[in-house]
């Protein structure tokens, strides 16, 4: 199941996307979430009454001719990952992690597919990162390796836009990953069960006015999606509706010589196999 949400007359809607048309479910239940964070957190209820909206729906909408929207924003938590590719670490510098760089990204920093990232007008070091995301299911605290992935929804994509020179006025990561309109995030939000057990074996490619940037597989992630689980829920109870954003690997605009950042009327696309791809225009930042 491929879930979409975008904007209808003014309103957020969730709807199925099957090939180029979404099925529109806002006629057949006007009971549905319009998030997907809430429609998870609703539990299989929630899940089955989308589905058989959809079932009911006569109405078809072509996907090019609706504004998208980020999948989720009433998530609890926005849980990423720093460091989680060995590339990645080794262009910065740094050794790969002993335990999970955590950090948090706010709501307000996520954008939709095909909707601008915004670079602020204070600095022009935004940067891309390629990332796949993981959307929590099902609430946990101390859950097991081997049960980890029971606990996961489903996948999409993230470009994790950070202001490299305010990421690094601080030892935390906070600021520089949390200007408004940063973090864009979709096209879709893709069932756990269409993808490969923990997202793991995906090519996921970043691509900067078309040319490839980042190029490399998600099994080369430091920690996958269940180990990440695990440890995470040894500290915080995971809730269904919260995502995690698993980290970029190599290739970022920062650790390049000469380093290369987006800027004002670029196009930075995210593509991750068999969840889609992420394309985000680049602006900069409106008073």
């Amino acid at each position: 199941m491929r879930v979409v949400r975008y904007d209808r007359q003014g309103k957020a809607r969730l709807g199925i996307r099957e090939g180029s048309e979404v099925v529109d479910l806002s006629h057949a239940d006007r009971e549905l979430p319009s998030d997907v964070a809430d429609l998870l957190r609703g539990g299989p209820d929630a899940q089955e009454a989308l589905v058989s909206a959809a079932r009911s729906s006569r109405t078809r909408l072509p996907v090019a001719d609706l504004k998208m929207l980020p999948p989720a924003v009433s998530c609890g938590k926005i849980i990423c990952l720093g460091l989680n590719y060995i590339d990645h670490a080794a262009e910065g510098g740094a050794k790969p992690p002993d335990y999970p760089m955590i950090f948090l990204r706010a709501a307000t920093s996520l954008v939709g597919h095909n909707s601008p990232m915004t670079r602020p007008d204070c600095s022009d070091q935004f940067d891309y990162e390629a990332e796949l995301v993981a959307f929590i299911g099902k609430k946990g605290r101390h859950i097991a390796r081997a049960n980890a992935l029971s606990h996961v929804a489903g996948y999409s994509i993230f470009n994790d836009g950070s202001i490299r020179d305010y990421q690094w006025k601080t030892s935390q990561w906070t600021v520089g990953k949390n200007f408004d309109g940063t973090g864009g995030f979709g096209p879709e939000f893709v069932s756990a069960e269409e993808m490969p057990s923990g997202a793991s074996g995906l090519n996921i490619q970043s691509r900067l006015n078309g040319h490839v940037m980042q190029d490399a597989n998600t099994r080369d992630m430091v920690f996958g999606v269940a180990e990440t689980i695990y440890l995470i829920s040894e500290c915080m109870t995971l809730d269904a509706g919260d995502i995690l954003v698993m980290g970029t690997p190599g290739g970022v605009g920062a650790a390049r010589k000469p380093p290369v950042f987006m800027k004002p009327g670029d196009v930075c696309e995210i593509e991750i196999a068999s969840i889609g791809v992420l394309r985000n225009p680049i602006e900069l930042e409106s008073h």
